[in-house]
């Protein structure tokens, strides 16, 4: 059977387009079509029909029509940001999700974090825009592309901290759970709610008003330049930064073996031969780079991009949680409000799990002061000074100093989100 002249120019029309958007993507500029039909066995009446139907479904205008809000927490490992998703996750009407480029690291580049390559790094943003661009559409089955064992029947039991995510715990997605189960801890929900059917998570995420997504793996702000400025998105961004002193300090207690050598130092006062400085210096670069940006108040970024340190949330949890849900435009949840007083007053006992929420927040901001050795401290003075003083922390000038919490190492300052 011969095809037809017009079914050979509506193919040559497709490979135009898929190459088309391939570059585009490739150079990190949005782009979006109505969908060409796909010609099988050469009949084209039935499939001109149906992308005339989504053409109608999906009009070419590229806005987003529902207004939904699509908030992005840009941070790093360590910063504070899982007690920041909390804020979305126990929202009522936000679809939070908890690190879904984890899947996209471990499946493209499993040694990014040892890798210095500028190939790896494009390879991972391009996709993990990709990617972040799907679940802002509430298209969960995009992660499956990156899910190992490939997910049968859309469902899986690999997603990454399922159970960070209150809507991937909840009805309709789980529908094991009693009146008892409202508030699961994240280890019982894989137990009580087994698989992840993503079909349903599809469902849920598309009954939410908003979308809330928390990553530790893009390193700047400019780095999602392409999705801020997508038409189809309202994308807003909440920058977390803390001292990098206290995140030092975090990850030699949470990630031991991984900072063995720092904690050699620490313990014995002698500088190993050996030491990964960069361990340190990257996040510092990479908060100097983004937040530089951020500060400089780009066009594109107008309306888009807020600036929050941890010690500030940690010490005003609501008052600041307040301004970060009004730079939204989202109006404020009770269930928010009662989790911050239930979680950011809590004793010593609180927070046994390293990557737990529960504590007490202003103490938990000081803790690294008593955990770090003065030359360890000084140390990282010397090599963050430049980000240290943008991002308004003091350094402290002797052992003394560093221990006596009545001085302040955190100055008063208002960062006030570009609108």
């Amino acid at each position: 059977m011969q095809c037809s002249w017009k079914a050979v120019l509506l193919l040559a029309l497709a490979s135009i387009a898929i190459q088309y958007t391939a570059i585009r993507t490739f150079t990190a500029k949005s782009f979006h079509s109505c969908p060409i039909p796909n010609p099988v066995n050469c009949s084209l009446s039935q499939d001109t029909d149906v992308a005339d139907r989504l053409c109608d479904e999906n009009p070419t205008f590229p806005y987003n029509l529902s207004r939904k809000t699509h908030v992005l927490i840009l941070a790093t490992t360590r910063s504070g940001s899982s007690f920041v998703g909390q804020l979305f996750n126990q929202h009522f009407d936000v679809f939070y999700l908890f690190e879904p480029l984890y899947h996209v690291q471990y499946t493209l580049i499993p040694k990014l974090t040892q890798s210095k390559s500028t190939t790896d790094r494009r390879v991972m943003l391009g996709a993990s825009r990709d990617l972040l661009r799907s679940l802002y559409d509430c298209d969960l089955y995009f992660l499956e592309n990156y899910i190992k064992p490939q997910p049968v029947n859309h469902t899986t039991d690999r997603l990454f901290r399922r159970g960070a995510s209150k809507a991937l715990c909840s009805p309709p997605v789980c529908e094991s759970l009693g009146a008892v189960d409202l508030h699961l801890e994240e280890g019982d929900c894989v137990k009580k709610c087994g698989t992840l059917n993503l079909t349903l998570a599809t469902e849920s995420c598309r009954e939410h008003g908003h979308v809330a997504i928390k990553t530790v793996r893009v390193p700047e702000v400019s780095d999602l330049r392409a999705l801020v400025e997508d038409p189809r998105l309202n994308l807003k961004v909440i920058q977390l930064v803390r001292d990098p002193r206290g995140i030092l300090a975090s990850r030699s207690e949470t990630f031991r073996d991984t900072y063995r050598l720092w904690r050699i130092w620490d313990g014995t006062g002698r500088k190993p031969y050996n030491l990964d400085v960069t361990q340190l210096t990257t996040v510092c670069e990479d908060f100097w780079n983004s937040v530089s940006t951020g500060l400089n108040r780009p066009p594109w970024l107008k309306g888009k991009y807020m600036l929050v340190r941890y010690e500030d949330l940690a010490r005003n949890p609501m008052k600041k949680t307040e301004e970060i849900y009004d730079f939204l435009g989202i109006p404020m949840d009770s269930n928010v409000e009662r989790w911050i007083q239930n979680n950011t007053r809590g004793d010593r006992s609180s927070s046994k799990h390293k990557y737990g929420t529960v504590r007490n927040s202003a103490a938990t901001a000081e803790k690294w002061r008593f955990r770090l050795s003065y030359d360890i401290v000084a140390f990282t003075q010397h090599a963050c000074q430049q980000v240290l003083a943008q991002l308004g922390y003091k350094t402290a000038g002797s052992e003394e100093e560093l221990k006596n919490l009545s001085i302040s190492l955190v100055e008063e300052r208002d960062f006030l989100p570009f609108s």
